[in-house]
């Protein structure tokens, strides 16, 4: 990907347009991806520009963010590109645009545990009220295709004895939980997709993430895998406030953006979980993970354990999510936690010099 300057996005970029995919299906399209200078969402929009580069296949990106200095910040030259136009507005306002929208990546929403304590209505907003007025611009522009960037949590607390999580494993979420506004507010917005689906015909697609890593994850984005990217990039021992023993599935950004792709170009059903089941580690093993991808720095592992801290943290002790489903549409993750991690820390390096 010459045309952009970041060399570990490049090769993550390249990797992912090299799949066995309908990539033509895009030719010509206009497509709009919120929450633009997010993590996710930013692959979503390097791909369709790679597509671009690499197969002519005249796509025109609408960037949508909240706060647009923030995004020429994050992603620079590449909205000076006469193939992207930059919307700045909140997806909670209604959206409007001249001219076709023939598909929708939405992913304006806010994921940071910090803000979903700080701000629990806004982030509950941007799932509903932000769900919503996407759709009824899909319904007004007759989009061919809508993608909800969903997410594990819509399953709740689940008994770890229960194994894998498969799409159709729901547990407890509590209601009256300040927490719940992002776990229920994604599991409100999925129930939105399926009734433009039901009664407009809309083409959603959910696919739901387990804990995405890689660069564009800001050091101060408060998940632990920015907690931990940001110590070892800094020089710092990894503090953790927590025993480290709740799992989860870490899946590097190329690979889950991926994933997006096959489920809205092969995928026959709306929800498919988009997690490496090769890659259900404890919190703690990823700490170690970090600390082990710069062995020159000689970084230790500090247990700190807070527990005036565990509000802020998702309650479900084991989130490992069953991948089958969308392997069998011929997705497989290619990047492992221990190369992941060293691409992660090798963009920081790039880029926050």
């Amino acid at each position: 990907m010459d045309k952009f300057e970041n060399k570990i996005i490049s090769e993550d970029i390249e990797r992912i347009i090299s799949e066995n995919l309908p990539w033509d299906t895009f030719r010509g399209a206009t497509v709009l991806v919120t929450g633009a200078s997010g993590m996710i969402p930013s692959y979503v929009l390097y791909t369709l520009l790679g597509l671009n580069d690499h197969m002519d296949l005249g796509i025109k990106v609408l960037a949508l963010v909240r706060n647009g200095e923030k995004a020429r910040r994050i992603l620079g030259p590449v909205l000076e590109r006469d193939d992207v136009e930059l919307i700045v507005q909140d997806v909670s306002v209604p959206v409007s645009y001249d001219g076709p929208v023939d598909y929708i990546f939405h992913g304006g929403s806010a994921a940071r545990p910090k803000e979903h304590r700080a701000a629990p209505t806004s982030t509950i907003r941007a799932n509903l009220i932000g769900t919503f007025n996407l759709l009824d611009l899909a319904v007004e522009k007759k989009s061919k295709g809508f993608v909800l960037m969903s997410s594990s949590e819509v399953y709740g607390k689940v008994a770890p004895e229960s194994g894998v999580i498969s799409e159709n494993d729901y547990g407890y979420i509590d209601p009256l939980n300040p927490r719940s506004c992002y776990s229920e507010g994604k599991r409100a917005a999925e129930t939105i997709c399926t009734s433009f689906h039901a009664q407009y015909g809309i083409n959603c697609k959910l696919p739901r993430f387990a804990h995405i890593y890689g660069p564009g994850l800001a050091l101060n984005d408060g998940r632990v895998q920015a907690d931990f990217a940001a110590n070892v990039f800094r020089g710092e021992d990894i503090v953790m406030n927590s025993d480290g023993s709740s799992q989860r599935a870490y899946t590097y950004v190329g690979d889950a953006v991926t994933g997006i792709f096959y489920v809205l170009l092969k995928g026959e059903d709306m929800a498919y979980n988009i997690a490496d089941s090769s890659s259900i580690i404890s919190i703690r093993q990823l700490a170690e993970a970090f600390i082990a991808c710069r062995p020159e720095k000689n970084l230790k592992l500090v247990m700190n354990i807070d527990q005036s801290a565990a509000a802020s943290y998702n309650p479900a002790k084991f989130i490992g999510l069953d991948d089958s489903k969308i392997r069998a549409l011929g997705w497989a993750p290619k990047v492992s936690v221990a190369e992941g991690v060293g691409r992660m820390i090798s963009n920081y390096e790039i880029t926050e010099k």
